[in-house]
């Protein structure tokens, strides 16, 4: 069978990781990797001394590349995956897939009239713990979702093009919208530039789903330690998947019941009865798969194009993450103004 033929666009700071998995899959082949900076065509060189390299965005387009990777900064994304699509090439592009809905939806377009695949890099959604968290939740293990507190700061790297709302935002809403199968009806956010004008190193979100669910998220690349963490709250257990640590989700048998403990007049009437309806049981560990989430993202990319099906992180999953981005954006320049979602986008993704 022929192997895929893929370039690179991009190989700063996320390129290089993309670049080790095509190069090492067995479905593909890397032919070229495009950066117009010097240093990253260098550490090509050095490193992957077969894989031609060039600055000229052009030589992407040739007729013999089948598929472009495009890992560049984020507001140059929607020009290069157009030019790209537009040419026939099957195209996966980092997160954020676009600045504006108006240009994802275009690419949507594109890529269906060119029959070509269009996928966005959110690597969480094929991440096995975010996977096996799916199944805790949808088997009803933590009972009704109270709230969801997540948190993605860490000591750099601070980005010049975009904040950090468009820069570590993305990967918890694919992830949320992944878990509960729908969009977020609404969201404020607020947010504080202390480095650079205009650009906030800090935000905090408040996102509110169907089902009185609420999900509080902070992003921030100024803070002293890297955390990556998200904690569900349920009636009858609670979850913390924390990427950084060595058991990723942990399951906790502790939850409480407002029916069971309050009397008619929404007082704590006994607190023995409290004592003895809070559950405070065991931790449950669950086994996971090891295999690091990027190798699925690109081995996902290249078997969605030999089997001609759309990925899992479609066009349209990337157009949903930026209308929740777009939303987060309007309130945060709002000062916090609860702004609603695009309300053709509230229908369920499964």
């Amino acid at each position: 069978m022929k192997k895929i033929n893929l370039a690179l666009v991009g190989c700063g700071y996320w390129g290089p990781n993309l670049l080790r998995h095509f190069y090492q899959h067995k479905e593909c082949q890397l032919c070229l990797v495009c950066d117009i900076d010097p240093a990253a065509r260098e550490y090509v060189q050095k490193r992957y001394p077969q894989v031609p390299t060039t600055a000229d965005f052009n030589a992407v387009l040739d007729p013999s590349i089948d598929a472009v990777v495009i890992a560049t900064d984020a507001t140059s994304h929607y020009a290069l995956a157009k030019d790209c699509l537009e040419a026939g090439r099957h195209v996966l592009v980092e997160k954020p897939m676009t600045m504006q809905t108006a240009h994802a939806d275009e690419l949507v377009a594109i890529a269906q009239r060119h029959n070509v695949r269009l996928m966005t890099g959110h690597t969480f959604e094929y991440h096995p713990a975010v996977r096996a968290l799916k199944e805790i939740l949808q088997k009803g293990t933590i009972g009704q979702t109270y709230y969801v507190t997540s948190q993605r700061v860490n000591y750099g790297i601070v980005r010049h093009d975009i904040n950090a709302l468009w820069s570590l935002a993305p990967h918890d809403i694919s992830i949320l919208i992944y878990l509960f199968e729908c969009m977020p009806t609404s969201v404020s956010a607020v947010g504080y530039a202390f480095l650079q004008r205009g650009i906030e190193d800090v935000v905090f979100l408040q996102l509110n789903f169907s089902g009185n669910i609420h999900v509080h998220l902070q992003v921030s690349w100024l803070n002293p330690e890297k955390i990556r963490r998200m904690t569900f709250v349920g009636s009858q257990k609670m979850i913390v998947y924390d990427d950084l640590a060595e058991h990723k989700v942990v399951i906790y048998d502790k939850g409480l019941q407002r029916s069971n403990i309050y009397d008619s007049l929404g007082v704590v009437d006994d607190f023995i009865k409290f004592q003895k309806i809070r559950s405070a049981g065991d931790m449950t560990v669950p086994q996971l798969d090891t295999t690091e989430p990027l190798k699925l993202e690109c081995d996902h990319f290249i078997q969605s194009i030999i089997e001609g099906r759309d990925p899992l992180t479609d066009g349209a999953n990337g157009r949903r993450v930026i209308a929740v981005l777009e939303a987060a954006q309007k309130s945060l320049d709002l000062n916090g103004e609860l702004t609603m979602i695009q309300s053709c986008s509230h229908e369920s993704v499964i």
